[in-house]
């Protein structure tokens, strides 16, 4: 198992991971099997999405944001519901198989830390399993 941190600067955000996540299947050294990457957060999510074009990640943030979550009164009193929302939506897990050392991404695709209560230091939990 393999941790690292994520520095979040906005209070909604995209971060493209991969790399962190292609490191930490390097490290475990599983040459074929499969990666689950988890965050251990309520606030937050993982997503995998196209990360060629910037704007997709804003794109689907500004879809989030048409849900119009922050005009409810929820009765959570810490007043992120929102967040709490749009993580269960998204979720906080993707798993990727492993082929050969490598993630079996597509060709546009990557893996992406969504933070919807920041600024926050994050953790990302990587497991590999497999050969």
């Amino acid at each position: 198992m393999v941790t690292f941190n994520v520095q979040t600067t906005r209070k909604e955000e995209f971060i493209d991971i991969t790399a962190k996540v292609a490191d930490a299947v390097a490290k475990e050294n599983v040459k074929n099997g499969i990666c689950c990457v988890y965050i251990p957060h309520t606030t937050a999510a993982i997503t995998i999405n196209e990360n060629a074009d910037p704007t997709v990640p804003k794109d689907i943030l500004m879809g989030l944001s048409h849900l119009k979550l922050e005009s409810l009164h929820f009765a959570h009193m810490e007043g992120n519901s929102p967040a709490h929302i749009k993580s269960s939506i998204i979720g906080c897990w993707a798993i990727v198989i492993i082929e050969n050392g490598m993630l079996q991404l597509g060709t546009w695709q990557g893996i992406f830390f969504c933070e919807f209560d920041g600024p926050r230091t994050r953790k990302v939990i990587v497991q590999c399993i497999g050969t």
